[in-house]
């Protein structure tokens, strides 16, 4: 897959996208996102942001996947350093403000998750790699043999009371989240006709096999040109 300039674009401004929907829905006000429950409550535990908490879940995430066997792609990589900065960025300049009224946090819970789905669309579009929590998802179904629902409900349901006991928001918003978030995915994908089965993604472990195959390549050439000089 030749990687342009245009998807490079495509992939940065999906993680932005990406940061606006996750900060739009925390700010809200009114419970987190179950995979926010666990960062919020890591960010009280341990003391750092929102976003370098969703980093450090990130980096575990990725960490698990590989010992289990998941592909992971530059994408991988890519999405859980921007998007945690970004969310920093968001929230500590206070460009989204924290909703204190009911009805205007609903808005901003339905607005995040759509902005969300917009951005997961932009970026898992490009095809090197999906978020490290969806690769854990995948990676999980393939060993247990058990629906998508299926896993990610129990991740979820993990990830959310590990974040309740270690103090992360629930709310309202836990639930909207949980029941919607899903539907908007699949309400943007729809929109845009966007089959994610057809996507192929392209690993790092392509590229490596890739770069291994190109330095080959050019060692038996180089070799080869060595030995008609000898001959003649």
């Amino acid at each position: 897959m030749k990687f342009t300039l245009c998807k490079f674009i495509r992939l940065m401004l999906g993680f932005i996208i990406c940061a606006l929907g996750i900060v739009l829905m925390v700010n809200a006000n009114l419970g987190l996102a179950p995979w926010d429950v666990l960062h919020g409550g890591i960010s009280k535990l341990v003391g750092i942001t929102m976003g370098q908490a969703n980093i450090l879940v990130a980096i575990i995430v990725v960490l698990f996947n590989i010992i289990i066997g998941e592909n992971v792609g530059w994408g991988t990589i890519l999405n859980m350093i921007i998007i945690g900065w970004f969310i920093d960025i968001f929230m500590l300049n206070n460009i989204v403000p924290v909703s204190t009224n009911f009805s205007i946090g609903i808005i901003m819970m339905f607005l995040g998750m759509l902005v969300l789905s917009l951005g997961c669309y932009l970026y898992i579009g490009v095809g090197i790699g999906t978020g490290a929590r969806d690769g854990m998802m995948v990676a999980i179904q393939k060993k247990t043999g058990k629906s998508i629902r299926f896993v990610r409900n129990i991740i979820e349901i993990g990830a959310l009371t590990i974040g309740f006991l270690l103090g992360g928001k629930v709310g309202i918003g836990t639930i909207i989240s949980s029941l919607f978030l899903g539907h908007f995915i699949q309400f943007i994908f729809k929109i845009f006709k966007f089959d994610v089965s057809s996507i192929c993604h392209r690993y790092i472990i392509d590229d490596i096999k890739y770069l291994r195959y190109a330095v080959k390549n050019k060692i038996n050439k180089k070799q080869n040109c060595l030995s008609i000089e000898n001959d003649e």
